[in-house]
């Protein structure tokens, strides 16, 4: 049986599908899957089982991510097509059964909107395939230490949804100093290639024997495989809050101008906290602030963060 898997562009969402993955990895014993997927989420589905071929699909002109897709797969007789995109594309080549999601108004997570539209059975919670070779590299990185780990992600793909450089400074501090709930523990600083800016008053602030540095310096499921290992994650709405939740950190997402009904980090050990105006509210001001960081943030202080994250903690005990 062969099945194509048509996945997300952006890491966050490409994550949210990998429920839907292991569904159609279920299918069938021997089945083979061809993932399409954004070039940033590719490196999630290297190391699946069952997985055989991984296409990236980089924008071009005139919709070339699609024409060349088409090319790669035209020649195939598919068994299943799922497409998380919406698009046409289902129907352009040959299958024998086809779900196409097309995201529904309201409604709640969109891990459940993915199950109820695409009609899927049994579990289908977000999960990552760490390969051996990412986990011998996470452990040689963060060594043997029994210190416990904070993880903050203080980037986002879009600045002014991203949480305040200096709360983070402010939360690491109330945490990790004495009297925190993780005292002297080591702080790993997780960000994405390009992100770096956004991130350097973080990692400035951090003493560097505490500081762990995974701002575009390992591959992405390498930090994945360290996020696992940490004691708490503290991150903005963005592929990386979606990462360390998979992971199984603790994890405490950080919302303003989106939806956490949508976009909550999923996962038994996981909360939520927010700005206190709504998402709507903030987006209706996106025009004025361009791309300030922090700019739809500044209305979450430090305190509920710092509450929520003992709050969290305190399940993991």
């Amino acid at each position: 049986m062969q099945a194509l898997f048509i996945s997300s562009t952006r890491l966050g969402d490409a994550i949210l599908t990998s429920g839907a993955l292991a569904w159609v990895l279920r299918r069938a014993p021997g089945i083979r899957v061809t993932v399409a997927c954004g070039p940033v989420a590719a490196a999630l589905f290297e190391a699946v089982p069952g997985v055989e071929r991984v296409i990236a699909m980089r924008k071009g002109p005139w919709q070339a991510q699609w024409r060349m897709l088409w090319r790669e797969t035209v020649g195939t007789r598919w068994d299943l097509v799922v497409d998380m995109r919406g698009s046409m594309f289902a129907w352009t080549v040959r299958a024998g059964e086809r779900r196409v999601f097309r995201t529904p108004r309201g409604g709640g997570h969109r891990v459940d909107q993915l199950r109820d539209a695409l009609r899927l059975d049994g579990d289908v919670e977000p999960r990552l395939w760490i390969g051996e070779a990412d986990s011998r590299r996470a452990a040689r990185i963060l060594g043997d230490g029994r210190d416990p780990i904070l993880a903050v992600a203080p980037t986002a793909n879009w600045p002014p949804k991203a949480w305040g450089a200096e709360r983070f400074v402010e939360t690491i501090a109330a945490l990790t100093g004495p009297g925190g709930i993780l005292p002297g523990a080591r702080v790993l600083v997780a960000g994405g290639p390009g992100e770096r800016e956004l991130a350097a008053p973080v990692l400035d602030a951090v003493p560097t024997g505490r500081l762990i540095d995974l701002v575009g310096t390992a591959p992405l499921m390498t930090l994945a495989a360290c996020l696992g290992r940490c004691r708490l994650a503290i991150a903005n709405d963005s592929g990386l809050m979606h990462l360390a939740a998979a992971a199984g950190a603790p994890t405490l997402g950080l919302f303003g101008p989106s939806l956490e009904r949508h976009y909550a980090p999923r996962g038994p050990l996981t909360a939520w906290v927010r700005t206190e105006q709504p998402a709507a509210a903030l987006l209706a001001r996106s025009g004025q602030v361009n791309d300030a960081p922090g700019a739809l943030m500044t209305g979450l202080p430090v305190g509920p963060v710092v509450d929520a994250a003992e709050t969290l903690l305190a399940r993991t005990d």
